[in-house]
């Protein structure tokens, strides 16, 4: 393991930025979780109590949404991510993930679309419902992400039961998922055919994730997700591939004691990369923008653990640089980029900040 520790750090530079910028608090706000933008100015923001706020960010003007999402906020759980329709312009369509039920009898992780109309939302529509209710408050998951076709991917965390649900495809949780807009489950998902499989199962073997885009070059859908003390992992999402969570992890229990000896096991994929000592990543970013030096084509990932916007250089889906960005900013919960190329972070009990470059 102390090998591993010493190839992360020797890649990650921390006393020099190749890019000069300052930090742009754009506004407060008290927990925000999900951020997606409407256009240059405009950004949509839920905050884990529930609210969903729209955002001129030139203007300051906050417009706050109308809603009766069915939203139990305890622990992790709250109204997390969202996200546009492809054809937002025309058809209005937002998708939400939030955490549902109650608290005395249990909740899990539910996905719902609405149209936003007149600063309302309408048509609510419960798209999927993890089944496996549980009143465990952790690694609900949430993140939401369309992809080329006009798929949407969503991920449940294990919901703290990491021995029960994420290696077996008839239980929800520790899985990515795939489904169509309405909520129906395209014919060519992987466990389509399988008696008794959760057919919305993409990909199994997950532990929380909670950061996902779709890397504009290939289409492919990345994530980012926890990992115990130790392990936290990027992963490039293949249909019906099994991810290894617990049979495999670079990581250890948060107590210090082993999870498991197995670092790889057939049939079984390897993340991309891998953090020790965890940053307990949250919120995904492809940054294609030329506003900032020679970013472009970098990965963005928010750490909640030690405060800070990661950014790291690929070469051939090989990490060969890491650097910290906006130290101490606070926990990055969400990392986007503007339609314009600037990059945003939400913050918790802080709000939303902006890079600006020098």
């Amino acid at each position: 393991m102390i090998r591993y520790i010493f190839i992360s750090l020797i890649l990650f530079v921390t006393t020099s930025y190749s890019q000069e910028f300052t930090i742009k608090k754009v506004l407060d706000l008290n927990e925000p979780w999900g951020s997606t933008f409407i256009n240059n100015n405009n950004l949509l923001i839920t905050e884990k109590s529930g609210k969903i706020k729209i955002i001129n960010l030139k203007t300051k003007e906050i417009i706050n949404i109308n809603h009766n999402l069915n939203v139990v906020e305890y622990g992790q759980g709250g109204l997390l991510d969202i996200e546009l329709h492809p054809n937002f312009d025309q058809n209005k369509t937002i998708f939400f993930s939030y955490s549902k039920g109650n608290k005395e009898n249990g909740a899990n992780t539910a996905i719902a679309s609405a149209k936003l109309i007149n600063n309302s939302l309408e048509n609510i529509k419960v798209l999927y419902h993890g089944e496996e209710q549980t009143k465990s408050s952790l690694h609900w998951g949430c993140r939401l992400q369309f992809d080329n076709d006009g798929y949407l991917f969503f991920t449940i965390g294990d919901r703290g039961n990491r021995n029960k649900n994420p290696q077996d495809i008839t239980l929800d949780g520790g899985k990515v998922y795939r489904i169509k807009e309405d909520g129906s489950i395209p014919n060519d998902n992987p466990f389509i055919s399988e008696n008794g499989a959760k057919t919305a199962i993409y990909s199994y073997g997950h532990r929380n994730p909670q950061g996902m885009f779709k890397h504009p070059k290939t289409g492919k859908i990345w994530t980012n997700e926890h990992g115990p003390r130790g392990g936290d992992e990027i992963n490039v999402v293949n249909s019906g591939r099994n991810y290894g969570w617990p049979k495999i992890t670079y990581g250890i229990n948060y107590s210090g004691t082993t999870i498991t000896n197995n670092k790889s096991l057939p049939g079984m994929e390897q993340p991309l990369y891998y953090w020790i000592p965890s940053i307990a990543p949250s919120g995904f970013a492809y940054l294609n923008s030329d506003i900032y030096s020679d970013w472009k084509g970098s990965i963005l990932v928010g750490s909640l653990k030690y405060m800070y916007l990661e950014r790291l250089v690929l070469d051939n889906n090989k990490v060969t640089y890491r650097e910290k960005v906006a130290e101490n900013v606070g926990r990055v919960r969400d990392v986007r980029v503007s339609p314009d190329g600037y990059i945003y972070l939400a913050v918790d009990n802080k709000g939303i900040f902006k890079l600006m470059p020098k």
